[in-house]
């Protein structure tokens, strides 16, 4: 077997006694374990990353129930500052209108994103120009 890292001065292929379809057949194989290979790693990739995605989804869950007790108790406590000055319905009501207000300007604002929002847009933009082409080399 020559020792390919040295430099040689003949130019005679390395498998001359392969045809070019034994080498085509090599070719395809290969490529076909490649993109197995290629396959199975981004199916393992795909799965630590839902783990991870999985977990940081479950902090952020367990966060925002931290946050709405938070505000819970907060809005109680607000409630209970205002009996001291006014009617108990009257401080209740006064602190559910001020949720209520702030929930509507949270929605507002949360439509307002949606209707910006483009569904994959390059991804519409490949498949338009797909089809363009595949109409081209029909005619």
């Amino acid at each position: 077997m020559p020792d390919l890292n040295q430099p040689t001065d003949s130019v005679e292929p390395l498998r001359a006694e392969s045809s070019l379809g034994e080498l085509f057949s090599e070719m395809t194989a290969e490529l076909s374990s490649l993109m197995r290979k290629e396959l199975e790693l981004a199916k393992v990739e795909t799965k630590e990353e839902a783990t991870r995605a999985a977990k940081a989804g479950a902090l952020l869950g367990g966060g925002g129930l931290a946050a709405w007790l938070g505000v819970l108790f907060v809005s109680l406590a607000a409630a209970f500052l205002l009996d001291q000055a006014l009617n108990r319905a009257l401080a209740f009501l006064i602190v559910a209108v001020v949720w209520l207000v702030v929930a509507a300007l949270t929605i507002q604002a949360g439509r307002r994103r949606i209707k910006d929002l483009e569904v994959l847009p390059q991804t519409m933009e490949t498949i338009k120009e797909d089809v363009a082409w595949a109409k081209e080399q029909k005619s």
